[in-house]
């Protein structure tokens, strides 16, 4: 006699089949992160490459009106090289004029600084503050040779970092001139049955990539100049640089910021003192209030409509999955695949609700 089926109850039945589709897309999901590893470079600088593309097309295009299509996209490419090129000088200019004050402001600030901890209330003992500089110069003897061959390491990796930005320039140029075209040869190669949705996913992704770099470069720019400004007005030392510091820095939503100003109190510290190092502390306060209730709000919330802790957690989870890059890829990249879903669900749902209706149009 055969036995009777086990029941199984309508909500084991759907989470069962939500956790096997769940387990498909995270194996693809690895798969893709792990050839991308494999291969980050060339990753990287295709990143690079849409970065630079949706900066530079726009004024590609409008140079194109009175210009040939080549040419312009030369003449704004290298342009925009030659102002990159001159806001270093200008930072490697002003590192230089002030190098020799501030190595004696650095020098002056850190007995400033141990005579601080010596007195009330820290009240260090001197002869530690002593022993920690011999031991610091003593691990440097101890270990010149592992630093060296760190340097050379670095060298190393400058090589990969000039190979990647030039394939990354490489990239751009092609994008720029005509990326319309290569995306169109790329669509035709599909199916005739994912073309629409393929077109719809693929403007969608572009649209808010391009208004989440748009954003974040203006959002960057402004804090920079936020930053610059605070700290000459301050004196301290290096405000040029520090501020591209913290132009990059934003770059990494909710911490890079604070990192960068981090760094700007210690060189206040050692340089200005405790009382102005506690106001670019302040700083840090300040300008992250205005960055998240200001600037993100205004600027991101149509091109990126993500919750603040899914930005937390995608660029946490970049981090521990590629570093840096990581961190500064996540968010671009969680917005693009939301975007791409929710028009998708939508362009689906416009097609279900009317019967016999003709495929949605291509927002452009």
């Amino acid at each position: 006699m055969q036995g009777t089926p086990p029941h199984v109850t309508p909500f084991l039945r759907t989470a069962a089949a939500y956790a096997w589709r769940l387990l498909v897309v995270g194996a693809v999901i690895y798969s893709i992160f792990a050839v991308l590893g494999r291969f980050h470079e060339i990753g990287v600088a295709v990143f690079l490459g849409l970065v630079g593309t949706a900066l530079l097309r726009p004024v590609a295009d409008l140079v194109a009106k009175g210009l040939p299509r080549p040419l312009a996209v030369t003449v704004t490419i290298l342009g925009s090289i030659a102002l990159v090129l001159g806001i270093l000088a200008l930072v490697g200019e002003a590192v230089e004029h002030d190098r020799t004050t501030l190595v004696r402001e650095f020098r002056d600030g850190v007995d400033r600084i141990e005579d601080w901890l010596e007195r009330p209330p820290f009240r260090l003992n001197p002869e530690a503050l002593s022993d920690v500089q011999g031991r610091i110069g003593q691990f440097l003897s101890s270990h010149r040779s592992a630093l060296l061959s760190e340097a050379m390491s670095g060298a190393h990796r400058l090589v990969e970092v000039l190979t990647t930005l030039a394939l990354a320039l490489f990239c751009s140029v092609f994008f720029i001139h005509s990326g319309d075209r290569q995306w169109a040869w790329l669509r035709e190669q599909l199916p005739g049955s994912v073309r629409v949705r393929m077109d719809i996913g693929g403007r969608a992704a572009w649209r808010t990539f391009t208004g989440y770099t748009h954003g974040i470069v203006l959002v960057a720019a402004v804090n920079a100049v936020l930053v610059g400004l605070a700290l000459w007005l301050l004196g301290v030392p290096l405000a040029v640089p520090l501020a591209l510091l913290e132009f990059a820095a934003a770059f990494v939503p909710l911490i890079g910021s604070p990192i960068a100003l981090a760094v700007a109190a210690v060189v206040a510290l050692a340089s200005q003192g405790p009382w102005v190092a506690a106001i670019v502390i302040a700083l840090i306060v300040i300008i992250g209030q205005i960055e998240g209730h200001l600037l993100h709000p205004i600027v991101m919330s149509w091109a990126v409509r993500l919750h603040p802790l899914v930005v937390a957690i995608s660029v946490i989870a970049g981090a521990i999955a590629a570093g840096v890059v990581g961190a500064v890829v996540a968010v671009p990249l969680v917005s693009v695949v939301w975007s791409v879903y929710t028009e998708l669900r939508d362009a689906r749902e416009a097609a279900e609700g009317e019967p016999g209706a003709p495929a949605p149009a291509v927002r452009e």
